[in-house]
């Protein structure tokens, strides 16, 4: 099975972000370097590992807790 790579606007297009939104919120916080994205030759162009995204993606929240309301927030 080959990797796939993409860039951060095919990427948007995928997730149904901004290529922003992913560059300043989801980078470094939620998608990791090394894990879903790398940086090819040390250079800015960044590329994204679709398989790696997609895996996490599916795994759904890390936790939840209780709310008093009833609800649940989500970590």
């Amino acid at each position: 099975m080959s990797t796939e790579y993409l860039t951060t606007a095919e990427l948007a297009g995928r997730l149904k972000y901004d290529e922003r939104t992913i560059r300043e919120k989801l980078m470094d916080s939620v998608l990791l370097e090394g894990v879903h994205y790398l940086r090819p030759f040390g250079r800015r162009k960044i590329l994204f590992i679709w398989q790696a995204i997609e895996e996490d993606l599916s795994k759904g929240p890390k936790f939840s807790v209780p709310m008093a309301n009833g609800g649940v927030l989500h970590g």
